[in-house]
């Protein structure tokens, strides 16, 4: 799927271009769930769809970080596997997971922030 890397559309998920980028994204949006991946991992993968219907159905705005383009930001993050998933709320980082979460899990992460 080709998206623009700086589209800010809440309904798909946005692609980081880097650490200002997601900066930018983090401060300008309430809720942002950022899924640092890679495209060889699998569970990644398999948690692709799910991100994109949460992108769609929650205020909530989901930001992906390929780990393989962006090495260093990853690193800044803590990330030592994929898929690590970080949640800010208000600009700040409230939540890290490794690994796939289930979707329902996903949700109520959001929703609990953006109530």
């Amino acid at each position: 799927m080709a998206t623009d890397a700086y589209s800010e559309s809440n309904d798909n998920p946005i692609h980081v271009e880097g650490g200002d980028h997601l900066e930018t994204v983090v401060h300008e949006h309430d809720v942002v769930l950022v899924d640092f991946y890679a495209d060889w991992c699998g569970p990644c993968q398999m948690l692709e769809p799910v991100l994109e219907e949460l992108a769609r159905e929650t205020d909530g705005v989901i930001a992906k970080v390929d780990v393989d383009e962006h090495q260093q930001l990853a690193g800044a993050y803590g990330v030592r596997g994929v898929p690590t998933l970080v949640l800010f709320a208000d600009g700040e980082q409230v939540e890290q997971h490794t690994g796939a979460l289930p979707a329902d899990r996903l949700r109520d992460l959001i929703e609990g922030y953006t109530e």
